[in-house]
């Protein structure tokens, strides 16, 4: 007779198993992580039978705590910059990597109450799971990190599936690729079956592959006029900058960057995100030396898009407060503001106060590092500042979010040509951050069909193509001082994605709940 499994065996395999998938992301890279998903699927088919939706959610927890554990272990970066707060750090990551698991204990919960048997229930997995993963970058402002379907590098192959189905979509096929080989191990299957699923699985990866291959040989990209550009990266520590009196030491460690010979000269130079540790009203204001310092910086005619938090006038006059992307031209009269973007998605926390003065009380406002709450801007749309084509700004963790650009461009009515994403990541230190994040940018240029150019203070800065691609000559990795010079790679034309957004995966999600509904007919005969 088989002694059952003691309690927590389940539990840690639990963990295991998240922590196996999170490790499929950049920059670790270990695909065969995947394989995890089909172990989860398991863990939440064997939950105890006498309190089954209990414990399929509290698996699905552990493996999201897992899972979140590793892929936002930089979360605890933040509170180093403030050694006040340095005690708050553990905290942080349990409290955000236990409460972005819910999510997953609940597709677990979903999936289970479901009671799918057999061949399809690798793919009423997926759909649970991207469900809930859909609902995570939605709800309460969404924080889609590291979507299982960003695991492959952006800018290979599979990758290019993003720009048909997103990353929403990439995220259901990835699950159901990774649960799939499971079957195999089904004991009351067939071998013919077993042998089907692991032959289903083996096709799915090589189409992936081979459209992805596809795409970028066969693509082609835009013939448009070339625009030369530079992005400066002045590798300044997070914790020198946000000193008033590292004004001016700031300025000119992005003005020397900017000025330095080039052989083509950029028509725009690119600054992260609130580059100076000032508000650009003040910067900007006659008698303000730094009028004439920013445009001895600039050539005739030349661009600079800036990062940079702005102060405006609200409801009865209040001071309200705008992280913002600046275009500034220089033209022979002086200086002239073409281009303004305001931030729309605020990073709870970092730029508003959820928690309002117990926050304060705690110390927690020193990190916003402004006197207010920032105030989200209006719904986004590109901008044409004057010389060059129109851009979409994506200021930070806007670059997680899919399918931004091309709801701006139908508010606004046109495409832009690229999209410009200005960050400051600097807070996540000497972690796997900067890489995810890049990673991520990088999908939102595969799902537009447009090239992103990613500017940040310490790194990772990069020059990305449409396809997602960012050559190493092209990018300024963590800890790096310096700028790239290179021609804006022109866009595709619109792709799928661009077009249809998310259509083509609630259309998986409703083949995932078709096949349950047959799953659950076929039992009842």
């Amino acid at each position: 007779m088989t002694r059952p499994a003691p309690r927590w065996a389940p539990r840690l395999a639990a963990v295991l198993a998240g922590l196996a998938a999170a490790a499929a992301h950049p920059p670790f890279g270990l695909l065969p992580g995947l394989l995890a998903y089909g172990l989860m699927m398991r863990l939440a088919d064997g939950a105890r039978p006498e309190r089954p939706l209990r414990s399929a959610f509290l698996r699905g927890w552990l493996v999201g705590v897992g899972y979140f554990g590793l892929s936002i272990w930089w979360v605890v970066e933040p509170f180093q910059v403030e050694p006040d707060l340095a005690w708050m750090a553990p905290f942080a990551l349990v409290m955000m990597a236990g409460g972005l698991a819910l999510f997953w204990g609940l597709g677990f919960l979903v999936y289970r109450a479901g009671g799918p048997r057999g061949f399809g229930r690798a793919l009423v997995f997926a759909g649970a799971l991207s469900a809930v993963e859909w609902l995570r970058g939605h709800v309460l402002g969404g924080f889609p990190w590291d979507l299982p379907g960003e695991s492959w590098r952006a800018g290979s192959a599979p990758s290019q599936a993003a720009a048909v189905v997103g990353a929403y979509g990439l995220t259901w096929i990835t699950v159901a690729l990774g649960a799939l080989p499971a079957l195999a191990f089904d004991k009351a299957a067939s071998p013919l079956r077993r042998g089907l699923a692991l032959a289903a699985a083996v096709l799915g990866v090589g189409l992936l592959y081979a459209g992805g291959a596809a795409r970028l040989a066969l693509a082609r990209p835009l013939a448009e006029p070339p625009v030369q550009i530079r992005v400066v990266q002045a590798n300044i520590d997070q914790k020198e900058k946000w000193r008033s009196e590292n004004l001016g030491l700031v300025f000119d460690a992005y003005a020397r960057l900017t000025v330095a010979p080039a052989s083509t000269p950029p028509r725009v130079v690119i600054w992260p995100e609130g580059a100076l540790p000032a508000v650009i009203d003040d910067l900007l204001a006659p008698g303000s030396p730094y009028v004439g310092r920013l445009q001895a910086a600039l050539a005739p005619g030349q661009t600079l898009l800036m990062g940079a938090n702005r102060a405006g006038r609200g409801r009865g006059g209040k001071v309200e407060y705008f992280n913002s992307l600046i275009a500034l031209r220089r033209e022979d009269a002086g200086l002239s503001v073409t281009g303004i973007y305001d931030k729309r998605q605020l990073v709870p926390f970092g730029e508003f106060m959820p928690l309002g003065d117990l926050a304060s009380k705690i110390g927690l406002r020193s990190l916003v590092h402004m006197p207010e709450d920032f105030t989200a801007g209006p719904e986004p749309r590109p901008i044409t500042p004057a010389g060059l084509p129109p851009v979409q700004p994506l200021i930070c963790y806007e670059a997680l979010f899919p399918h931004v650009t091309s709801g701006a461009a139908a508010r606004a009515g046109f495409r832009p040509a690229w999209i410009v994403n200005v960050s400051n990541d600097a807070w996540f230190g000497v972690t796997s951050g900067p890489w995810q994040h890049l990673n991520m940018a990088s999908y939102r240029a595969i799902e537009e069909g447009l090239p992103v150019v990613r500017a940040t203070p310490t790194g990772v800065s990069a020059v990305i193509d449409a396809f997602g691609r960012s050559a190493s000559i092209m990018r300024l990795e963590m800890g790096k001082t310096g700028q790239i010079d290179a021609r804006l790679p022109p866009r595709l034309q619109a792709t799928l994605y661009s077009r249809f957004a998310e259509t083509f995966f609630f259309v998986m999600l409703l083949v995932s709940a078709l096949i349950l509904g047959a799953i659950r007919i076929a039992a009842r005969r």
